[in-house]
């Protein structure tokens, strides 16, 4: 399943950066994007374990940038 999300206060492209290599390392995760230019997130992950996955990117969003939002 793929998703797209807003993100909010994402300050900076080396954050995106650092998010989204994060991101992909998680297990059942395919692939994801996030673009600091345009303030979104793509996840591409296992359709029976995405809300779990979900969790565990909030968390490694926040860990990143505390003040980021992701918007569902």
């Amino acid at each position: 399943m793929k998703k797209k999300f807003k993100l909010q206060d994402l300050d900076c492209a080396n954050c995106a950066a650092k998010m989204e290599e994060a991101i992909k390392k998680l297990p059942g995760v395919h692939d994801a994007s996030v673009s600091f230019m345009m303030q979104k997130m793509t996840i591409d992950a296992d359709d029976e374990k995405f809300d779990e996955i979900m969790k565990q990117v909030v968390s490694v969003c926040a860990k990143v940038e505390p003040d980021c939002q992701i918007l569902m």
